[in-house]
């Protein structure tokens, strides 16, 4: 499959780069993931300004970009965007979807990326309201759902927002209403029952696989059984 017509499948994985990945062996990782039928891999680019983290650096994107044909779907958590999304621009990505929070000309920043012919959208944090995407909306080839606040996953204390499915309901309202084809991601400890209630409801497209879905210790296989069970979901099997 073509790094363009993913983006048309239904439930989409998209296994998150840092928290998947042995980031000493990050190759070898993505090999794993390519072995176990992964098309799309989640890059999460942080400037430890947005969030306290700086686990993966431009140049070792680069790297990966060289490395495998699998489609780089970019979230950018970064208070200035400039630099970073020129670079990625150039570095060759498919997607780039950056924060809204951050950005005071949504629309130029995603006219600046379909430019390039690189797919763009937006990304909102848990208590962001809908209502930022007002004018922007029918630009935004995805809109990412953080389900979870960023920077925090590691606090026990920090679970899935109880309003996340109010606001999965009600993007994807909008997105009907208006007529769009814009796609649905979701991001933040996403289970596999959270891909049981929003994929077969068609309420999300992509669905970023962390820790939760997928053993780093134990790659290939964890892949391979989520891989096993979106196939499953898809053909509507009792689970």
């Amino acid at each position: 499959m073509s790094r363009e017509s993913v983006w048309q499948e239904r439930c989409i994985l998209a296994p998150s780069l840092i928290s998947c990945c042995d980031m000493c062996n990050l190759e070898a990782s993505v090999r794993a993931l390519e072995a176990a039928g992964i098309e799309m891999l989640h890059v999460d680019i942080l400037d430890g300004h947005f969030s306290p983290s700086m686990p993966l650096g431009l140049d070792a994107v680069r790297a990966l970009r060289e490395k495998t044909d699998m489609a780089f779907d970019v979230h950018l958590m970064a208070t200035e965007h400039d630099y970073f999304v020129e670079e990625l621009l150039d570095i060759g990505v498919d997607q780039i979807v950056f924060h809204g929070e951050c950005e005071p000309h949504m629309d130029h920043r995603l006219n600046q990326i379909h430019e390039r012919g690189v797919r763009a959208g937006v990304a909102l944090k848990p208590a962001t309201p809908l209502n930022t995407l007002d004018y922007v909306l029918e630009k935004c080839d995805t809109v990412l759902l953080m389900l979870i606040n960023p920077g925090y996953a590691s606090s026990k204390a920090e679970g899935q927002v109880p309003y996340a499915g109010r606001k999965i309901q009600e993007l994807r309202r909008m997105i009907g209403e208006r007529g769009l084809s814009t796609l649905v991601e979701i991001d933040g400890r996403v289970s596999r029952q959270n891909m049981a209630d929003y994929a077969a409801a068609g309420l999300v497209d992509i669905f970023v696989a962390g820790s939760t879905c997928i053993q780093k210790s134990n790659l290939l296989s964890s892949a391979k059984e989520l891989q096993q069970y979106r196939k499953t979901l898809l053909k509507g099997e009792q689970l």
